[in-house]
């Protein structure tokens, strides 16, 4: 029976550059493995049930809420929800894989809750929320409309930052990079958080 793996969970506003840096985490020869999060939107192009997401329609996943099935989900909008199971990440965990969830900051406190101690949170946040918008704004794919709630809910996020065990700023991304890495690494290999 191998000991149990760990789980890192990761949260940032939209534009923070997170995705970068779990790309780079899991391509580092880290021994962490990502979680496949389930969604309720069809496959798109080439994309197959287990690989990217785990595919459910949005009747089962309502019943699979209901049921508790879930880690932590989020209803983006209308029927179309995004979530991560429960039973997925225990499987890897068990098998002592370590396991990199990239979750919103509620659905990271709530996991927290769960996993205590076996659970590392570190938060990217971005130098300002002024730099926040200028990043958003540059990447000129959202509407004004769209930028301002992501502002206003990265706002709410940064006031929860303080909950999460490390807070990383990302105003230098290749610092940011190796910073995430090596908090990752300490707490795989020794438990640490700090």
């Amino acid at each position: 029976m191998h000991s149990k793996g760990k789980l890192i969970i990761l949260s940032a506003p939209s534009g923070s550059g997170k995705s970068t840096i779990i790309k780079y985490i899991i391509e580092s020869g880290l021994p962490v493995q990502f979680s496949i999060s389930a969604t309720s939107r069809p496959p798109r192009g080439n994309e197959q049930n287990g690989v990217e997401y785990y595919f459910i329609s949005p009747e089962e996943f309502r019943v699979r809420i209901a049921n508790g099935d879930f880690l932590e989900y989020e209803e983006v909008y209308a029927d179309r929800f995004y979530g991560t199971l429960r039973s997925e990440v225990e499987i890897q965990l068990n098998n002592g894989e370590n396991v990199i969830l990239d979750v919103d900051v509620a659905g990271g406190l709530n996991i927290k809750k769960l996993y205590g101690d076996n659970a590392l949170l570190i938060f990217i946040r971005p130098p300002s929320v002024e730099e926040l918008r200028r990043r958003l704004e540059h990447r000129g794919t959202d509407s004004a409309d769209v930028i301002n709630d992501r502002i206003a809910k990265a706002e709410y996020e940064l006031s929860l930052a303080g909950c999460y065990d490390r807070v990383v700023v990302n105003d230098d991304l290749e610092k940011a990079k190796r910073e995430t890495k090596d908090l990752i690494k300490n707490f795989i290999e020794h438990g640490n958080r700090n």
